[in-house]
């Protein structure tokens, strides 16, 4: 017959274990708590119960009433103050050796970076101290013009990873990460219950009604907070006031000085020079070669009247037109014209709206003068035959083998 203390340990090691894949903490008397300090489970017959509605881990059951659980709570936490009792086993297990245990909550930052600037420093900075020592990620978009994003992701995240070399590895290159949906919804697959995500302060608001109007159709988490890195004022002077306009308008100014203020300390001369000539090259431009482009097209925040007259005239952004957010990476077609912004719809059938100053006309398979995809690297591959034959202008290939082939 089994011992009294036998039956507790068998019956405990099946609710740890359980507990233990959810990174939840014990209070070693068969009540669990989750990483926010709620209680949220308890041992019963050897399985964790949980007290929500739909048999979710870190949600409150709807139909418990409020005070019934805060009772819990406080019960349980009283009971924390006394002895364990001897020969209990209703411990939570150790964690593997070995065996990192993943956070409850991922902190992102999804940004264009084109080019990264000493600005751009502060979303890592802010993005590192609000994950308090958890899980973070930085999404560089994949977006490439030749007027916005001159830079192809693979040489944008090269120069990110050498500018801010603290951060190097949370820094993502991940081809499939184009929007901030995308983001999301890997995250909540992988299985992060909550969510921080750091934007400059003028992007507060955007990022704010858009992660949490999709939230239970696109991703289901419990929490989204969207956290200001910090005032940008454009017309300010030193890293507040640094942006990847100002950049993008040296470059065209062949003003090495200002994009070398623009850039960390870290980053030596060289590659300073380098990402300025990267700039200049993704731009089309020849050295001292003027840009025909017109300010309002590569910085509008430097051009408002430019960037106004054009859409009030109806020259750019029409209706149907497709357009992609440079914020957040969606790209949708323009339902509705505003004073000063854009209703649009994704391929998908969600909708976004955008102030004119913030998006570009969608492009799509955009080869890149500056960089050349992953695949298109791989010799022998059919991309990198076509990017070959795309770039000497060779319309068709002749088999010169068989043709000079001796017959027999």
């Amino acid at each position: 017959m089994k011992s009294f203390l036998q039956f507790l340990k068998e019956a405990g090691e099946g609710a740890s274990a359980q507990a233990k894949k959810l990174n939840l903490k014990s209070d070693g008397h068969g009540g669990w708590y989750d990483s926010r300090g709620e209680f949220v489970a308890k041992t019963e017959s050897g399985k964790l119960k949980f007290y929500d509605k739909n048999q979710k881990v870190g949600e409150r059951d709807g139909n418990q009433d409020t005070n019934q659980v805060a009772q819990k709570q406080d019960e349980t936490k009283k009971k924390q103050g006394k002895e364990e009792p001897k020969g209990s086993s209703n411990k939570e297990a150790p964690p593997e050796e070995g065996k990192e245990q993943q956070s409850d909550t991922l902190t992102i930052v999804f940004g264009r970076f084109n080019p990264p600037t000493v600005g751009h420093e502060k979303l890592l900075s802010m993005a590192k101290k609000t994950s308090t020592g958890g899980d973070y990620k930085v999404y560089p978009s994949r977006s490439q013009d030749p007027k916005k994003n001159p830079l192809d992701p693979d040489m944008k995240i090269s120069f990110m990873k050498k500018m801010f070399s603290d951060y190097e590895e949370n820094i993502v290159n991940d081809s499939e990460m184009k929007n901030i949906f995308d983001v999301l919804v890997a995250a909540n697959e992988d299985g992060y219950g909550n969510v921080n995500i750091v934007v400059g302060s003028d992007r507060q608001a955007e990022f704010e009604n858009l992660a949490q109007k999709y939230n239970g159709q696109l991703y289901e988490f419990d929490l989204i907070r969207v956290i200001s890195a910090g005032v940008r004022d454009a017309d300010a002077e030193g890293v507040e006031g640094m942006s990847a306009s100002k950049m993008r308008k040296a470059v065209i100014d062949d003003d090495f000085d200002s994009f070398r203020r623009g850039t960390p300390k870290k980053l030596d001369d060289g590659d300073t020079k380098a990402l300025f000539n990267a700039v200049r090259t993704g731009m089309k431009l020849k050295s001292k070669e003027k840009v025909t482009a017109e300010m309002w097209e590569i910085a509008p925040k430097y051009d408002h009247k430019g960037l106004r007259e054009n859409y009030v005239s109806g020259k750019i952004f029409s209706l149907g037109d497709i357009v992609e957010n440079l914020n957040t990476g969606l790209v949708g077609e323009i339902i509705r014209r505003g004073t000063n912004h854009l209703i649009c719809v994704t391929k998908e059938n969600y909708m976004f709206k955008s102030w004119i100053k913030d998006v570009m006309e969608a492009v799509v398979n955009y080869p890149g003068p500056s960089g050349v995809s992953g695949p298109e690297r791989e010799v022998g591959t059919d991309s990198n035959r076509n990017y070959t034959m795309r770039m000497t202008g060779t319309s068709a290939i002749k088999n010169f083998i068989n043709k000079y082939k001796a017959k027999k």
